[in-house]
């Protein structure tokens, strides 16, 4: 069921980030940062009120208060290292997030993989690697260079330590009360504290909302079904095992770039990445 659940976040979540890119070109990463924790809450609301609101147990607040700083800091420190060096390399070296998922869930609240658990892990963030180097036509290590040179690999290694506590948090917040709750009251802190940064620093793009109000309302939607998802799934196994497999949203790029766009070449130069993450989440299945 889990195995399920994550697949479908993947999906949705290529989903939401294809409406993210369409709001990035016509506006600014902080107006759209704020779109995706603001408009995801009707939807986070709704499944809490239509699934019954739940007794919230303790620390749930200060679980969503946590979630609200971590997401918004690794996701700014994300749309910064995208501006400042190539997607390719930022990917790769961001998937270093799951490798500090894996030991800071083990030593917060105790998800002790098994070792059929962290090959999983390990192979599936080898295959995110690999498929974007080679995409990227450099060599293994370049991602890793240019940590001393390029401004913006230090900002998606700051990305990365941030994502981690982000998922521990979000999923306290909903074994503290349950998935829909606890999403939306861990976005609505993140929606909280984005919303006055996007005030200051892209007030010029508020009045387009309604123009773009459909593209937000998608990307509201496609974000609530990803959080929604990931996060059920977080409550039926280690949430390092998760966030493994939603790596497969990079295959399902892949395949949308194959079908609409002519790209097969580019999918034959990644192949080996591919195959090496395919075989990370076989294994990540058989260790439940």
């Amino acid at each position: 069921m889990w195995l399920a659940l994550a697949l479908a976040a993947a999906l949705f979540q290529v989903l939401r980030n294809t409406a993210m890119k369409r709001l990035g070109h016509a506006l600014d990463e902080y107006i759209n940062v704020w779109g995706r924790f603001t408009f995801l809450l009707p939807f986070a609301l709704a499944a809490a009120l239509l699934t019954s609101w739940p007794v919230l147990k303790p620390g749930f607040v200060a679980w969503c208060a946590a979630f609200g700083v971590c997401q918004t800091l690794s996701t700014l420190a994300l749309s910064k290292a995208l501006k400042l060096a190539e997607i390719s390399l930022v990917t790769a070296l961001w998937k270093v997030s799951l490798l500090i998922l894996l030991g800071m869930a083990w030593v917060t609240i105790g998800e002790t993989p098994s070792a059929l658990g962290i090959a999983g892990v390990l192979l599936s963030a080898a295959g995110v690697y690999l498929l974007n180097v080679r995409r990227a036509h450099v060599s293994a290590w370049e991602p890793l260079t240019v940590l001393v040179r390029d401004r913006g690999q230090r900002y998606t290694l700051l990305a990365a330590l941030f994502y981690a506590p982000s998922v521990i948090t979000i999923k306290k917040a909903i074994l503290a009360s349950s998935t829909a709750a606890g999403t939306f009251g861990a976005y609505l802190a993140a929606s909280l504290i984005m919303t006055p940064l996007a005030l200051r620093t892209s007030a010029r793009h508020f009045p387009a909302v309604p123009r773009h109000l459909k593209e937000f309302v998608a990307l509201g939607l496609f974000a609530a079904l990803t959080t929604l998802s990931q996060g059920k799934a977080y409550t039926l196994t280690l949430s390092s095992y998760v966030e493994a497999v939603k790596q497969v949203e990079i295959l399902f790029a892949m395949a949308v770039g194959v079908l609409f766009f002519g790209e097969a070449q580019r999918v034959r130069e990644t192949a080996l990445g591919a195959v090496v993450m395919l075989a990370g989440m076989v294994l990540l299945a058989l260790a439940q």
